[in-house]
């Protein structure tokens, strides 16, 4: 799916001495005399970490230290500096530690290689916990204790790199672009991989760094110096490591920034302006408590972000209120932009999830989930699945009809695809968790009638005569699913309400037993508080929440899709059996991708794009134009649980102007511009969808 022939696992050769080396580099992965002091000499102490972690402590103010690396490897460099932050007083500071690895070690070898530090074995076990259990091309990000965090880019360290880099701002010097505080080149050395390091790859630092960012490196090869210094950077020769003669330091010169050039596409507009905000004012309001408002809230508190939340109704009281709901995506073979956003935002669910089972036992079960197939045409779709991903089995297996029934404790008549990672959650207990920080506040009961920018800052105002403000901040986030677009800026963007009904089931002796969670057509989980979730009806057009026996219906009918022992399992209930429900809309989009990202003036960008009607390669000259401050994350769909925590994090990065946790064209693919402008090339009118 992701897996291309450049990338893929790394292959490893022991030493007699029990050193690795990769077989296809031929070269060691550190020194032989000690890798962690190595580590320590050459990147932490070459690019001055211990005296400018330190002072962090007198910066009062919210920031993240950002350090970028080529060559991830064992993952020592990222652990070494990890646990020098550890040591250094960061108040409410955040590390950021960005890695690019065309060939990650698998989990056995990343762990064999780490044996030898003892010390660092508390971080090492952070790190094994989340390791990716996938690692096709893609960004993977990992958030660990003392505020770090790690995003691991599989990919060829100049591909990669780019990857981060916003489509029109990449020139460098761009106030806009995410930056690097400090480099670490590590890849293996020029001699035996020459490929790395390249013009294109010193040009792409350029672009990510500012005027005080630092680097170093083992290497003193004159392809070093001569990229450093084509990047704007002043060279160092220093003492190397050991029986090293020389190692290369380097700091950035300060230069001119640039203007951002004009979008040589249209799919460029989607960023511009896309990180700008009126102050620096770290005060926001969000707009919804369901999941992706609360999720939203919790991303940005944990930044700095001061947070007011508004909830129509209570928390949890839409869409995100069913007792039970399932994590899975849909996964395929296809690498096209849905199924890749699908197993990017499952893996981050994941490992996103871990804390909230461990620590709310009653809100959720990491127990599995089974995904059948209803067909030999399915099942064959999903072999081609696992065998796309190429490493996956600790993500999702092929399994048959009777290891489907050994896994589930159920009788199953058909096999499909086993997810042991996944498994479901209450999403009530999961938004009141996220909404717990001192950095939080909500206001139930306060309905949201229109959002005005008055003199830099988002007025929430009420549907009263007098329309008084109930809040106000520095910047906005529209997250309440389909009543997004109620609000003026964002009633252009198509969403559509599907009304979705659960039924609930009594267990019994023999529906206790069953051990995963189950999806076909439809779901079922297992038991919990003495009932089963059972669901869920798509009823798009209906308007109507009241509870009706039709739907009931239909979800019995998914119950018997599930097998012939499953629904005896419940003695083959009818509806009167059924012992209660719930209602609720989801919020879809025609793309079925969810809307993440700032809100474009989409009157003032139909002016601006017309030409692209009349030439879809017209070069637009002139900045898109976006309510500054104002942003959304809606159009989840029916995968809230999989999708919010990926979404909500791609956002605040947005907004903070970091590093972004998918590359730029997922994030593209999910950009509230996308459908105006696709209207604008087809020659459609962008109007009201409400």
């Amino acid at each position: 799916m992701n897996d291309t022939p450049d990338t893929g696992p790394a292959t490893l050769r022991w030493d007699d001495d029990g050193q690795p080396l990769s077989s296809i580099y031929g070269d060691f992965y550190f020194s032989r005399y000690d890798g962690l002091a190595e580590s320590r000499y050459v990147f932490l102490d070459g690019n001055d970490l211990p005296k400018r972690f330190n002072a962090l402590s007198s910066d009062n103010t919210q920031r993240t230290f950002t350090i970028a690396e080529t060559g991830f490897g064992s993952g020592l460099n990222f652990l070494a500096s990890w646990q020098l932050w550890r040591e250094h007083p960061r108040g409410n500071h955040r590390l950021h530690f960005i890695s690019v690895e065309q060939h990650p070690l698998t989990l056995h070898d990343l762990t064999r290689t780490l044996t030898p530090w003892p010390e660092l074995a508390p971080l090492t076990e952070q790190l094994t916990a989340q390791y990716p259990v996938f690692i096709g091309r893609g960004i993977q990000r990992l958030h660990f204790s003392d505020n770090v965090s790690l995003t691991l880019i599989t990919d060829d360290a100049n591909r990669g790199l780019q990857s981060l880099l916003w489509p029109e701002l990449s020139s460098a010097g761009v106030t806009r672009q995410p930056r690097v505080d400090a480099w670490f080149l590590d890849g293996f050395s020029p001699s035996k991989n020459q490929a790395m390091w390249s013009e294109e790859l010193f040009s792409t630092i350029a672009s990510l760094s500012g005027p005080n960012t630092t680097a170093a490196t083992f290497s003193a090869a004159s392809v070093v110096k001569r990229g450093f210094k084509s990047a704007g950077f002043t060279v160092t020769i220093e003492p190397g490591y050991r029986k090293k003669r020389e190692m290369v330091t380097a700091a950035r010169e300060p230069r001119p920034e640039t203007v951002a050039p004009a979008c040589e596409r249209a799919s460029e507009l989607y960023y511009q302006q896309a990180t700008h905000r009126a102050s620096n004012e770290l005060t926001a309001l969000v707009i919804g408590a369901g999941l992706a408002g609360s999720h939203t809230a919790r991303a940005l508190a944990e930044s700095g972000w001061h947070v007011t939340v508004l909830e129509q109704h209570t928390p949890a009281s839409g869409g995100s209120g069913n007792p039970q709901g399932l994590l899975y995506a849909r996964l395929s073979h296809r690498r096209e932009t849905l199924p890749r956003f699908n197993l990017h935002a499952l893996m981050y669910a994941q490992r996103h999830y871990q804390s909230f089972w461990r620590n709310q036992p009653s809100g959720g079960e990491q127990c599995g989930l089974l995904q059948l197939a209803n067909n030999d045409k399915q099942a064959a779709a999903q072999r081609q699945v696992v065998t796309a991903l190429h490493h996956p089995s600790a993500l999702v297996q092929s399994v048959d009809a009777a290891e489907a029934s050994h896994l589930s404790g159920v009788t199953l008549a058909q096999g499909g695809l086993y997810f042991p990672d996944c498994g479901w959650l209450d999403p009530r207990q999961l938004c009141a968790e996220r909404l717990d920080h001192p950095n939080i506040k909500v206001h139930s009961n306060q309905y949201v009638h229109e959002l005005k920018q008055i003199e830099g800052h988002w007025h929430a105002l009420t549907d009263t005569a007098n329309s008084s403000s109930i809040g106000h901040a520095a910047i906005a986030v529209v997250a309440c699913a389909e009543r997004s677009g109620q609000l003026s800026q964002l009633a252009p963007l198509p969403l559509k309400p599907i009304r979705g009904q659960i039924s609930s089931l009594c267990a019994t002796a023999k529906s206790v037993k069953l051990k995963t969670a189950l999806c076909a057509k439809g779901y079922l989980a297992p038991a919990h508080g003495g009932e089963h979730s059972l669901g869920a009806t798509f009823n798009l057009g209906e308007n109507n929440l009241a509870l009706n026996p039709q739907d009931h219906q239909c979800n019995l009918e998914h119950l018997n899709e599930l097998g012939e022992h499953v629904s005896a399992a419940f003695n083959h209930p009818t509806v009167n059996a059924v012992t209660g429900g719930r209602a609720a809309f989801r919020c879809t989009t025609p793309d079925y991708l969810p809307v993440v990202g700032p809100v474009p003036d989409y009157p003032a960008l139909k002016r601006e794009c017309a030409a692209l009607g009349r030439n879809a390669k017209t070069v637009i000259e002139t900045p898109a134009s976006y309510h500054s401050g104002l942003y959304v994350n809606c159009g989840h769909g029916s995968r809230g649980l999989a999708y919010i925590p990926l979404c909500a994090q791609l956002l605040t990065d947005i907004i903070n102007r970091e590093c972004a946790p998918l590359d730029a064209p997922l994030a593209q693919a999910l950009h509230p511009a996308r459908f105006a402008l696709r209207d604008l090339i087809r020659g459609r009118q962008t109007e009201s969808h409400h």
